[in-house]
């Protein structure tokens, strides 16, 4: 596991300093539970995530992105679970409508990192928002599809763009 998110950060990193024209933006986001096992056993999702984008056509760009997701348990009968952490890795790609709308989408695979023995799986998660040449807002559903249940969110994320 350690060695996995090494290899990804590593990667993740090489791309930043090799690349020629693209752009680099970090963000925080948070969301709720809205469908499948999350909203039965989960109350919040919070999580940070970078990215590096390139221009590969008139108003889109694709990249690469990595994170940290924890979701909070709720207590249900009594009893309060473990929080679950994941390490999304992904694919990322965003076409402008203008200068200020856009549509995106994540595609990947979310390492699990808590709690021990929990499964990864496939995440992805469309989204629509607003940006300026500083910063973007956006709305979007996160999914992680792990063996036999799902995780989604509904959430808001906020990027700052270097």
């Amino acid at each position: 596991m350690k060695k996995l998110f090494l290899s990804a950060v590593a990667v993740f990193a090489f791309g930043i300093t090799n690349a020629q024209e693209g752009g680099l933006k970090a963000g925080v986001n948070v969301g709720f539970p809205m469908a499948g096992d999350a909203k039965d056993f989960y109350s919040l999702a919070i999580g940070v995530d970078a990215a590096y984008m390139w221009p590969v056509a008139d108003q889109f760009q694709a990249g690469a992105s990595i994170g940290y997701l924890t979701i909070s348990p709720k207590e249900v009968n009594g009893v309060k679970g473990d929080a679950a952490g994941f390490l999304p890795i992904a694919a990322t790609g965003q076409y402008s409508f203008s200068d200020t709308m856009f549509v995106g989408l994540d595609l990947g695979y979310a390492v699990a990192m808590a709690p021990s023995g929990a499964d990864s799986g496939m995440i992805y998660q469309p989204k629509v928002g607003y940006q300026t040449e500083k910063y973007e807002i956006y709305a979007g559903f996160k999914t992680i599809a792990v063996s036999g249940a799902s995780l989604s969110t509904l959430g808001l994320g906020f990027n700052y763009k270097f």
